[in-house]
């Protein structure tokens, strides 16, 4: 927060040209070619060779400026292009294009980034492989030794590499694969093995490990969402982070509240600096003591080049807060870009490295205006710095987010506002939790339970935030995505601040209000009247929903492979209530978004057919159902449920094998699948799980009634389907639930030929979004929500 009065208005910027021309130098060195460093470089030294001519006597206080270019340019032009070169022609390079297998001996630099996967046939979601950056210490190919001392990035198994720590050697073997374009890296290495002949860890780096250990531990106590959530916020360690509350939080734009930026920096040196001037402690003093705070939260953190980057930025923080001049903030930001990129060139097209300038540059330049002129017309100080400060960071900020994700959070100004009160608490009494975890267990799990609410209403805000229709808009990524919100926020800017333009914009922005608000907001047209069964966009996997004559209550058929979509679809379809969660078989695709759909619904009962396999995904179900007090029940061949306006009849598996836990392809587990016949106000329909060639050849085999107005396609749509059970129903729709861009070949164009010859309506969750089936003058009709 900004504290105190705005004493200045004007800033500093004799250092800001040099900082820019190294920054886009490197930049278009990575992006493009390392000649262009070379050029931005020269091109440097003799605009600052003419400045410093011509400013020698006229402008002295400029000369400085002009120096600080000169040798910006000379740095550009000379090592950092030697080191861009050499970077760009390292000799793992082509053996990287060739895919060779190789031996290296790597110093890791940063703590294992997880990666996190959807769930898919037998395969848990989670994390189950983790990126390790690390430096070349020695490297051998074919027993050859290799020149090189470049960067790596490994891909490795999360249970063998999730320890290893910041400043110690191990030893990899893995197969080389060409890094990606724009950046220092000169291989990605695939690593299958555990790390061989680990060295020892620098002791801070043990310290650390074990407080944020004990974070984590004392962070116990709290809800599963707000336990994996604190430690984010407070020494980016996002590793118990659900991947829904990671993808709520992305699409509220709350996404850097996870990372360890110059902000948090800023907030607990800000809190050391308030507690001191309390008890009247001197400038200096004050600043020596929240210079160490600041040093320990960078060891806390890992020291490692993304937090090291965060502390510079929150050094400069604490020079404005220490100083109260904002004068000096400006040169002190622009010195720590030069340093930083002149020794860590990769920093240049490091988003991160992008945000953490850009948001403390919003910081110094525009809140501090916003601020006073909002105290002018009158606004509470208070409230004028929560508006100020959030709308700041975001409007700097919205190009690179923009490139970075791929998308745009219209919510994400309104959704930071409503979380900037909480975020300072969170984060000091979370430093206050991981510094007493370790000497007093007992006191950390106080301050934990005092930081929960704040946690807690962050989650909330995230996720209402994320419900809110039309609250992300695609957008070109990568850096070129950036770019084009740049162009298209200083138009934005220009039309506010000219007049005619501004005029121009009012009427746009009322056509959208009185147009596009309505139709995307107001009344979105979802769910339709009468809805019977919603197939729901999951992704690459199955969530059902069948309607009772009730208006919030319904039946529910799998959950999808991840926490949150099923949820989501349940949420827009309003039901409140689900008697029944029937999940066909236990493939991570169908249980994955399990836990989810309980929340803020009351559920009656799980039900799941003879399949046990696989063992860890029965468990899960099993624990699930136990952790909400649910009966679980097997349903056996033959069984009708019945429910207000819906009726299901169980009439598959026929025949289940005895020995699934040698099923290599899923086949067997597949096979396993609850089918079910039900009755609905738009006509019958066959849900056939995920059942392939053995159980449909059984089902057509035994004469059950498979004729239905509506068939839930088996397996995604896969080719591993009969012709003859494809026609059995004679269905006028066809449901195919599947994931876009999905790398298994679903669903296969013969399968959906053969459902079109068959005189099928065929619908995509992958093209259509959550597809619903009504009655519509007597007969089954769709209704498409779209992506």
């Amino acid at each position: 927060m900004i504290t105190g009065p705005v004493l200045e208005t004007h800033h500093d910027f004799r250092l800001v040209p040099a900082a820019l021309t190294l920054w886009l130098g490197v930049l278009a060195g990575l992006l493009w070619n390392s000649w262009f460093a070379f050029v931005f470089g020269l091109a440097a030294v003799l605009t600052a060779g003419m400045l410093l001519r011509r400013w020698r006597a006229t402008r002295p206080r400029w000369f400085a400026g002009a120096g600080a270019l000169l040798v910006s340019g000379l740095v550009l032009a000379g090592p950092l292009h030697v080191r861009l070169l050499d970077a760009r022609h390292d000799p793992l390079n082509a053996l990287a294009a060739r895919g060779a297998t190789a031996t290296l001996r790597v110093t890791v630099a940063e703590r294992p980034k997880p990666i996190r996967t959807a769930g898919y046939a037998d395969q848990q979601a989670g994390v189950r492989s983790v990126a390790v950056s690390g430096t070349i210490v020695s490297a051998s190919v074919n027993g050859r030794r290799v020149a090189s001392t470049g960067r790596v990035v490994l891909l490795a198994p999360a249970g063998q590499w999730g320890g290893v720590l910041p400043g110690q050697e191990v030893t990899a073997n893995g197969r080389l694969a060409p890094p990606r374009d724009g950046d220092l890296t000169i291989a990605v290495v695939y690593v299958r093995g555990p790390p061989v002949q680990p060295g020892s860890v620098p002791w801070w780096q043990r310290t650390a490990e074990s407080m944020r250990e004990a974070l984590r531990h004392a962070c116990s106590v709290l809800s599963a969402d707000a336990a994996g959530l604190l430690p984010g916020l407070v020494v980016g360690d996002t590793s118990g982070l659900s991947s829904q509350v990671d993808r709520e939080f992305t699409e509220a734009g709350l996404t850097h509240l996870t990372a360890v930026s110059g902000s948090n920096l800023a907030v607990v040196a800000g809190a050391v600096l308030l507690l001191l001037r309390l008890l009247r402690a001197g400038p200096r003093l004050s600043a020596s003591v929240a210079g160490c705070a600041l040093v320990g939260f960078v060891v806390l953190a890992g020291s490692e080049p993304s937090v090291l980057r965060a502390g510079a930025m929150g050094a400069v923080a604490l020079l404005a807060l220490a100083l109260g001049r904002q004068r000096s903030v400006l040169p002190a930001l622009a010195a720590a870009v030069i340093v930083l990129v002149a020794l860590e060139p990769a920093m240049a097209v490091s988003f991160g490295f992008a945000l953490s300038v850009l948001a403390t540059a919003g910081l110094v330049l525009l809140a501090p205006r916003w601020v006073e002129a909002m105290t002018r017309r009158g606004v509470p100080l208070g409230v004028a710095e929560g508006l100020a400060i959030p709308l700041a960071a975001f409007l700097v900020t919205a190009p690179v987010i923009a490139g970075m994700a791929g998308q745009v959070s219209v919510v994400s100004i309104a959704a930071n506002v409503l979380a900037a009160p909480v975020v300072a608490p969170a984060t000091v009494l979370g430093v206050l939790t991981a510094v007493l975890a370790v000497v007093w267990p007992g006191a950390a799990e106080l301050t934990a339970r005092l930081a929960g609410p704040e946690a807690e209403w962050l989650i909330l805000v995230a996720r209402h935030a994320s419900r809110v229709p039309g609250a992300v808009l695609p957008w070109p990524s990568g850096w070129m995505g950036g770019f084009l919100a740049l162009v298209v926020l200083t138009v934005l800017v220009l039309a506010l601040r000219l007049p005619r333009l501004r005029v121009g914009f009012a009427l746009v922005l009322v056509a959208i209000l009185l147009f596009v608000v309505p139709v995307r907001v107001i009344a979105p047209g979802w769910p339709p009247r009468g809805w019977a069964v919603v197939a729901c966009d999951v992704g690459q996997g199955d969530a059902l929903v069948l309607a009772t004559a009730d208006q919030d209550r319904a039946v529910l058929i799998d959950a999808g492979p991840e926490p949150g979509p099923a949820d989501e679809c349940l949420h827009r379809l309003g039901v409140h209530k689900i008697p029944l969660v029937i999940l066909s078989h236990l493939h991570a695709d169908h249980i994955g978004g399990l836990d989810s759909v309980f929340d803020g619904r009351s559920v009656g009962a799980l039900a799941v057919g003879p399949g046990r396999m696989p063992g860890w995904a029965w468990r899960q179900v099993a624990s699930v159902a136990a952790q909400h007090d649910v009966p679980l029940l097997e349903l056996e061949l033959g069984r009708r449920l019945e429910f207000p306006g819906l009726s299901l009849e169980v009439i598959g598996p026929r025949y289940v094998s005895a020995r699934q836990d040698d099923d290599v392809d899923g086949t067997g587990i597949n096979n396993t699948s609850v089918v079910l016949r039900a009755a609905t106000p738009a006509g019958r329909v066959l849900l056939t799980g995920d059942v392939e060639l053995q159980a449909q050849g059984d089902l057509l085999a035994s004469g059950a009634d498979l004729h239905a107005e509506v068939i839930k396609v088996p397996h995604h749509g896969s080719r591993a389907s009969l012709p003859q059970f494809l026609a059995a129903p004679n269905a006028r729709l066809a449901l195919i639930s599947v994931g876009a861009g999905n790398t298994y070949g679903h669903p296969a164009k013969s399968t959906v030929d053969s459902l079109a010859s068959d005189g099928a309506l065929v619908a995509r969750t992958d093209t259509d979004g959550d597809t619903a089936v009504i009655a519509e003058n007597g007969e089954p009709a769709m209704v498409r929500r779209g992506k």
